[in-house]
């Protein structure tokens, strides 16, 4: 099946919607860009994960400022009545800052694979870590053992672009697994705009690990973005029958998945 263009208004099927979401202003101009960047670093190396973050460490927040409207946006579609959450590659926390603005008593669980990153956000937010609302685990979200029905809220931000689709689908099913009735699955993430850019991204990311000689249970930082409907699709083959696609900002894209 051939991915429509966006911007796109059309639901694309019981329980999934969308609004006149547009994830690029301009597709041809953003296509561009990409080849040309990725024609410049094709030399160079994919860098394991955690290793990754580790070295960006000092301005990682500087760097990820251009979607801070896209982080207070997050937290306006996050659950005032939510008690417990789960957040996916919580890095340093910045959609944490933003929720507790909005919702100070909430308490976090915060699973990443740096434990660099992790330290940082425990120092930004020592009186919450001290007190129990906030709790860090240095682990893959991938092995992370989620429970069942135990979580009110599920999120992450900007992280689940570096995975293929039988990898998010596994981890779709934990997550839906994991939360309560009612709970949601809050998405913020970078998203293709196209076909295009998903097969060429990907095709990319397959090409350098076979170069490099990357062992296929290493987590490397390349993005593989899916297309939004291939996005829409993984999370409802994991369970989810409500899922809203909400906004685009910056190339963040949101999406909240409700388990029924």
């Amino acid at each position: 099946m051939k991915v429509p263009e966006l911007p796109c208004s059309k639901h694309f099927r019981m329980g999934i919607t969308m609004k006149n979401i547009q994830i690029r202003e301009d597709i041809d101009q953003h296509m561009k860009e990409l080849k040309a960047w990725l024609a410049e670093t094709d030399d160079f190396p994919p860098e394991e994960m955690a290793a990754f973050f580790a070295r960006r460490l000092d301005d990682y927040e500087e760097h990820m400022s251009i979607w801070k409207p896209a982080y207070e946006r997050f937290a306006q579609l996050f659950p005032i009545a939510c008690k417990n959450v789960l957040d996916l590659g919580c890095g340093t926390g910045l959609e944490l800052d933003e929720i507790w603005k909005l919702c100070p008593d909430v308490c976090v669980t915060g699973v990443d694979l740096s434990d660099e990153m992790l330290g940082a956000l425990c120092k930004k937010h020592e009186s919450r870590y001290q007190n129990g609302q906030l709790k860090t685990v240095c682990q893959s979200y991938f092995d992370y053992e989620m429970g069942e029905n135990e979580w009110d809220t599920m999120i992450s931000f900007e992280s689940l672009h570096h995975f293929f689709p039988d990898e998010k689908l596994g981890l779709y099913q934990k997550i839906y697994q994991g939360l309560k009735p009612g709970g949601l699955f809050l998405l913020g993430d970078y998203i293709a705009c196209c076909e295009e850019e998903e097969t060429l991204l990907r095709n990319m990311y397959l090409e350098k690990r076979k170069r490099f000689g990357v062992p296929q249970e290493q987590f490397i930082h390349i993005d593989i973005p899916l297309a939004l409907e291939h996005e829409v699709r993984i999370l409802e083959q994991a369970g989810f029958s409500e899922v809203d696609v909400e906004d685009s900002i910056n190339g963040a894209t949101i999406l909240v998945a409700q388990k029924c």
